[in-house]
């Protein structure tokens, strides 16, 4: 596993390793339908559902050394998580990827939170697991999840565009010179 980062920060945020103390958050954000909006899948129903997306998220931490990590405002806005973002591995056409992830409170958007969140772990990627793909699949119609990936310097990678749960997933990749042939 190596040595790892529970914690990153940037100018405003402190991107932390969720918590059992995050479940709540957990529960709020992801039975948000606006939240959800683009990934109704995501969608949850219950606290047990919550607590249950948590346990995932941990196991993953346990058994990587990364994975989601909880968003916070830095300094006096200091409070609840304003969402989540990270990375996991996910098989995507055959090939083990860091899919990343950001699904944030809607009172929270257009702040540039996700992409300051999104930036950070991209950087976290890039640094600690460089031979690694970094992807962002986003739905067709997730404007905004399309921008956030571009400015973090993810590439549109249409033959690796695939079908997700919620449908089409467009997919934007981090370019290395091996990831610009189409996956076997």
């Amino acid at each position: 596993m190596g040595d790892v980062d529970t914690e990153l920060r940037t100018a405003r945020l402190s991107l932390r390793r969720p918590s059992p103390a995050d479940i709540d958050a957990v529960y709020r954000i992801h039975t948000d339908r606006q939240a959800c909006a683009h990934n109704p899948a995501d969608l949850l129903a219950s606290r047990t559902e919550a607590d249950d997306r948590y346990r995932n998220w941990d196991a993953h931490w346990q058994q990587h050394g990364f994975g989601y990590w909880a968003v916070y405002r830095t300094g006096a806005d200091a409070g609840c998580p304003l969402g989540f973002c990270g990375v996991k591995f996910v098989r995507l056409q055959g090939r083990a990827v860091l899919n990343l992830f950001c699904r944030l409170d809607p009172p929270a958007w257009g702040d540039g939170v996700a992409t300051e969140a999104a930036a950070a772990v991209a950087g976290w990627a890039a640094t600690h697991r460089p031979a690694d793909l970094l992807v962002a699949r986003v739905h067709p119609d997730n404007t905004a999840s399309r921008r956030v990936a571009e400015r973090i310097g993810l590439r549109r990678a249409p033959h690796w565009d695939t079908d997700g749960e919620d449908g089409p997933d467009l997919l934007f990749i981090s370019v290395r010179p091996d990831d610009t042939d189409p996956p076997a």
